[in-house]
């Protein structure tokens, strides 16, 4: 279900609205549901990614088990170079 909103701009950001959509071949109003459906999902992808990182830390404080620096970047490096590296364990 579609629903109406209004929104106010200023002339100037109209003007560059306007310009932006022309360059993508889209109207304005394609334009802006595009990009308040990119932000409302990166708003989503964030807090997903904090609440996980809140999670995490909170099992460090409660077990105060970590995986060492040196351990945590070898798989790192193995990994971002398509090497098999066994995943480090918290200790």
């Amino acid at each position: 279900m579609s629903t109406t909103t209004t929104i106010r701009i200023e002339d100037a950001l109209k003007t560059r609205l306007a310009a932006a959509a022309q360059h993508t071949g889209k109207s304005a109003h394609a334009f802006i549901v595009e990009a308040l459906a990119e932000r409302v999902q990166q708003v989503e992808l964030d807090a997903s990614f904090h609440a996980l990182a809140q999670e995490r830390w909170a099992r460090i404080r409660s077990t105060g088990q970590t995986v060492a620096w040196d351990d945590a970047k070898a798989y790192l490096t193995d990994r971002a170079n398509g090497k098999q590296h066994r995943k480090p364990t918290a200790r």
